[in-house]
């Protein structure tokens, strides 16, 4: 059975011609701000509850229907309640390892080249693994499945809100002596409405930027524009989400002077009750007025999604030209957590521009607009 994620066309999306939606099947992509845990494949979900004890007389069709949260939510945390089964599921290595090469399996099903994949280690630590054996599982995973695949993987790991800041330090401590082996961002997310302070992780954000991780944050899940202007007392690079910045012209531009990229989830925000419809997304205006952006799912399966679909939704729904949705998505590789490979990105960015000079459509203006 295929286990790619089951949807229905959303209206206008369906409009789009064959020859536009092979387009955004062949382009190569880059995917900035994916969950693993959120991107549990329904079948594997099942053989692991089966396997723990944890099924409850489900089956496929159930399972999938547990694992995806309503379109939309009331809010952040009716969203986040869908990720306490898969949770449950991942608490051992051999979980994490598979639904990490599967993930990376499946990301790469949707044309992508490059991928950043997160997960918050310290939600695994339930039934006795340790942090380095939890963390060791996902880099495994990851290498296998980019192995199998031919694309390139980097993972982030992610502090909770709503564990102690020392706990995030511990988590820090132990990630970045992964760097070696392909973890190069650090993340904190969860319930903003809970802990809307960041900066109370400091210190494991010390830890990560101290050792070279590239730092990003989530935030405006909740809260509006001024949650996002607290991520950016962090000094990170990229922020997770973001989309209330548009909301205020002063932060936009100061996103747009200090070069930090928001890693854009529209599916994923209107479904969080981020935005009353999807089409209402400020990914385009951002993108137009300056404020430097990329494009990505979130989660795969909570959301009942693919890039492809995302990318379709951005033309069709969100109004993007060809050309900008191919400048976001060049963009993902030029602020990718590649700081320790820039051969890498070279290497990926000069694949990304000869397949843009042989589709004219992906050429002309991107249409971005700075102020006047």
């Amino acid at each position: 059975m295929d286990d790619t994620p089951q949807t229905t066309p959303l209206p206008r999306e369906a409009s789009l011609d064959v020859a536009t939606l092979e387009l955004l099947r062949r382009m190569p992509k880059a995917e900035l701000h994916l969950h693993l845990d959120g991107s549990l494949r329904p079948r594997t979900a099942l053989e692991l509850a089966l396997e723990r004890g944890l099924a409850d007389g489900l089956d496929e069709a159930a399972m999938r229907a547990r694992l995806q949260a309503p379109m939309p939510c009331v809010d952040q945390a009716e969203l986040l309640r869908a990720f306490a089964l898969p949770v449950a599921l991942l608490q051992d290595a051999e979980a994490l390892a598979r639904s990490t090469h599967e993930l990376v399996v499946d990301v790469a099903s949707d044309g992508t080249t490059y991928a950043e994949i997160r997960w918050a280690p310290t939600l695994h630590l339930e039934r006795g693994l340790s942090l380095r054996d939890g963390i060791a599982a996902v880099v495994g995973g990851a290498r296998s499945g980019a192995a199998a695949t031919g694309i390139s993987v980097r993972l982030i790991a992610v502090a909770l809100r709503t564990h102690t800041p020392e706990l995030a330090e511990e988590m820090a401590r132990t990630a970045v002596t992964f760097l070696p082996d392909g973890l190069t961002g650090f993340d904190c997310a969860g319930q903003e409405r809970q802990e809307p302070d960041p900066q109370r992780f400091q210190a494991a954000y010390a830890v990560a930027r101290g050792a070279g991780l590239g730092i990003t944050c989530h935030a405006g899940e909740w809260g509006g524009a001024a949650q996002v202007r607290r991520a950016l007392l962090l000094h990170p690079s990229r922020i997770a989400h973001g989309a209330p910045a548009a909301e205020d012209p002063a932060l936009v531009a100061e996103l747009r002077a200090r070069g930090v990229s928001l890693d854009l989830c529209p599916t994923s925000n209107y479904q969080a009750g981020m935005v009353l419809s999807l089409d209402a997304h400020p990914l385009a205006r951002l993108h137009r007025a300056g404020a430097p952006v990329t494009l990505s799912t979130d989660d795969r399966t909570v959301s009942d999604l693919t890039l492809v679909r995302e990318y379709a939704r951005a033309v069709a729904l969100l109004q993007l030209s060809l050309p900008e949705l191919w400048a976001i998505d060049r963009h993902a590789l030029e602020v990718a957590f590649l700081h320790h490979d820039e051969a890498l990105r070279g290497r990926l960015l000069a694949e990304f521009d000869a397949f843009a000079a042989s589709e004219p459509r992906l050429r002309g203006p991107s249409e971005v607009r700075g102020p006047a």
